[in-house]
């Protein structure tokens, strides 16, 4: 009789404000080509952290490699306490859950099966039990239950984004690995992404998200890392580190960062 590998342990909640993860000294070549050099980073349970700037500047590239999807060529790479390379792939998923810039699948599974397809990791432990009302939330905070049924190559480019985070929330991990989550929905659903992303943050887990709207990062996140050309070149809070010499510096485009007048959060514009 074959016996089934045993489920692993299940991943207590990270404390709040603890590094749940962290880059130290991590480097990305490809080939010849140096993308991220002495990147030193930590992703804290209970906060929204925004990754930002400029194409190519490797923020996506950092994401993969906190995800594990990618392995640094120099440094450490460190998930829930331990180094990421010693958990294996299910306890990884146990706790973070990662959504791709464009989520492709080659069988026509329905929205609801791909949503579910974040509940495969906790196969076998008693959370098991909550797959089908994890699932159902999930669909109904991100606008999608209405297509349940349909397949999932039917949908449009913002529909697939939406589904893709359902299964990612479903997942629940305590890291969100969030890559351009809102590059193509509108204003009004782009809103409900930041905000479910901003809910999860303030419930206890870490949230990392690629963004290209600063303003956005501004609006939604605690700290925003900005990139450039493979580097950090400040992190902190919006308010601190996005100053009209720093963005100005880093995007090659004259900008200037002024208060919004009912909120006081820091909008960007170019100068014309």
């Amino acid at each position: 009789m074959r016996l089934l590998p045993a489920a692993p342990a299940l991943p207590p909640r990270p404390a709040p404000g603890t590094a749940y993860a962290e880059a130290r000294e991590v480097g990305f070549r490809y080939g010849e080509a140096t993308v991220l050099r002495r990147i030193d980073l930590a992703v804290r349970a209970g906060e929204l952290l925004a990754l930002v700037g400029p194409n190519g500047s490797g923020k996506s590239t950092l994401l993969s490699l906190l995800a594990g999807d990618r392995q640094a060529g120099g440094g450490k790479v460190r998930l829930d306490g331990r180094p990421l390379s010693a958990w294996s792939a299910r306890e990884q998923a146990l706790r973070r859950a990662v959504l791709p810039q464009q989520l492709t699948l080659t069988f026509p599974f329905t929205v609801a099966d791909v949503v579910r397809m974040g509940r495969a990791p906790w196969a076998g432990t008693p959370a098991e039990d909550l797959d089908e009302q994890i699932v159902t939330e999930e669909l109904a905070r991100t606008a999608t239950a209405s297509l349940t049924a349909r397949p999932f190559p039917a949908l449009s480019g913002g529909e697939r984004a939406r589904v893709g985070l359902a299964r990612v929330l479903a997942q629940r991990t305590s890291l969100l690995l969030l890559d351009e989550p809102t590059a193509a929905l509108d204003i009004h659903h782009a809103e409900t992404v930041l905000s479910l992303a901003r809910e999860r943050a303030a419930g206890g887990d870490a949230v990392v998200i690629v963004l290209h709207d600063l303003g956005q990062a501004a609006a939604y996140a605690d700290r925003v890392a900005v990139l450039s050309q493979g580097e950090i070149a400040a992190c902190g809070p919006p308010a601190e580190v996005f100053t009209d010499e720093l963005l100005s510096e880093v995007y090659q485009h004259d900008v200037e960062v002024l208060p919004h007048p009912r909120t006081g959060v820091p909008m960007v514009v170019a100068r014309r």
